[in-house]
């Protein structure tokens, strides 16, 4: 099967959240399941070097309301896992430091979903599936329902259109271009069974409930996976010690070295982490409101992400008032990410929705145990050890309070003065498998559903 795949960032070439890190890892897979395999994104200024380097370049039209046409480039490198990678380069929409936030977003990602158009149009190769990502390349559900009337070209293409998170639907309150992809797209996917579930409630649904109920027969809940290739402990380059399953006794050396590196004392009182944007779905809040009980198990807690203003001051606030305790690190690091995740002992993703989350998956990964709320990927992925005492992996609490995260924290830190509880559960994590390799396969199912929805027999 052919598959274009189309993402607005993609992990080695440009990363800003979880979407690049998928939309490396599942092409990856897809290619070495025997699957012919692209990948199209904007080139931002992050990939501007892989551009210029690129020996394979085109200059294609893309068509513009009015019958004005609109130069850009088309520049393939080869991208994670050797899978080509097509980068649409316009000088005046893209080139720039920044993948999102910038005031005409709206006109530079239309634009993209033109260029994509273009790129289909001029083939040779032509895929059996495009597959979509978010609301910034939404709109090419419509385009090929649209567009495939007048062009037998593209009248074979289904559509795939794949939901990371509801809640970010575009920057104009009067272009959802989400919405428009929800209807349209021959399947629809999102990155876990149980947000495939809530989002089709009022709680969840972002006030799209009815429209993704009238699509519930093509919904399909994938649970994203993790490339395990890339987040490895036993040969990961920016830990102080390498250590596996079998090696676990080695691990403590990076808990004694995130410590130190970051200024924190060492201390017998459990070692608490997020990775997290600093936003309201996170639930960092709850983490503010419990951590009177958190101190007082002589707890650390060290914070890395950036976001929300408020939210920052608070915890530098705290930081300033538990220069023991606590520490905020405001940037984004990947090197640092991964040394904490090796070094913490109870990773926290208290969320208020949790569309699927890697968090938990890499820190499961690497020896560190989940706590968090009961909900989306959370509650697919994490087997709270009360429920499930021989292979617990976490902890889960169900109602949105601090004082349910209390109450989750103080089973962790009764688990964590049990040492053989403890090594249980950080084995446990690290036996279980949330590779791409069984959400790969979830995935070709959704491309066969797309295909025979539009009357096509896909070829085994």
């Amino acid at each position: 099967m052919k598959v274009l795949y189309a993402a607005a960032e993609v992990d080695s070439l440009a990363k800003v959240g979880g979407l690049a890190d998928v939309a490396a890892a599942l092409p990856r897979r897809l290619a070495q399941m025997g699957h012919d395999v692209r990948v199209i994104m904007p080139c931002h200024a992050s990939a501007m070097v892989a551009f210029e380097a690129s020996l394979e370049r085109r200059e294609l039209q893309a068509e513009l309301p009015g019958g004005l046409t609109r130069s850009f480039e088309v520049a393939t490198v080869a991208g994670p896992g050797g899978v080509p990678v097509e980068l649409v380069y316009e000088r005046h929409f893209f080139g720039r430091e920044a993948v999102y936030g910038e005031p005409d977003d709206l006109e530079r990602y239309q634009f993209f979903c033109r260029a994509v158009l273009a790129v289909l149009k001029a083939g040779p190769w032509l895929p059996d599936v495009l597959h979509l990502n978010d609301w910034h390349t939404a709109p090419l559900a419509f385009a090929l329902r649209n567009l495939a009337w007048a062009n037998p070209m593209l009248r074979g293409v289904a559509s795939v259109l794949t939901i990371h998170n509801l809640r970010y639907r575009g920057p104009d309150e009067l272009n959802d271009y989400l919405a428009q992809g929800i209807y349209y797209c021959d399947a629809l996917t999102t990155v876990s069974p149980t947000y495939a579930r809530e989002i089709l409630t009022r709680d969840y649904g972002e006030g799209l409930e009815a429209l993704l109920t009238l699509r519930a027969d093509s919904l399909h809940g994938i649970l994203n996976g993790l490339d395990y290739d890339t987040y490895n402990p036993r040969i990961d380059p920016a830990l102080a010690a390498n250590f596996d399953l079998s090696t676990l006794e080695s691990r403590p050396a990076n808990r004694r070295g995130l410590l130190a590196e970051i200024g924190l004392p060492q201390s017998e009182g459990p070692l608490l982490a997020m990775i997290t944007r600093l936003a309201e779905q996170k639930g960092i809040e709850l983490v503010i409101q419990a951590l009177p009980e958190m101190l007082a198990a002589d707890a650390r807690l060290v914070v890395l992400g950036q976001g929300d203003r408020w939210l920052r001051e608070e915890l530098s606030r705290l930081q300033a008032r538990h220069p023991d305790h606590i520490r905020l690190l405001d940037r984004f690091d990947e090197p640092m990410a991964r040394r904490i995740y090796s070094g913490a002992d109870l990773f926290l993703m208290p969320s208020r929705y949790e569309p699927c989350g890697l968090g938990q998956l890499i820190a499961m990964r690497y020896g560190a145990v989940p706590l968090g709320r009961r909900t989306g990927g959370l509650s697919d992925t994490i087997l709270d050890i009360d429920e499930h005492p021989d292979l617990g992996t976490g902890f889960l609490f169900d109602e949105y309070s601090a004082f349910a995260l209390t109450g989750a924290f103080e089973r962790s830190v009764r688990a964590f003065r049990q040492p053989e509880v403890w090594a249980r559960l950080q084995q446990n994590g690290m036996s279980r498998d949330y590779s791409w390799s069984a959400s790969a396969t979830h995935y070709v199912e959704a491309y066969v559903a797309a295909l025979r929805s539009r009357g096509i027999v896909p070829l085994e």
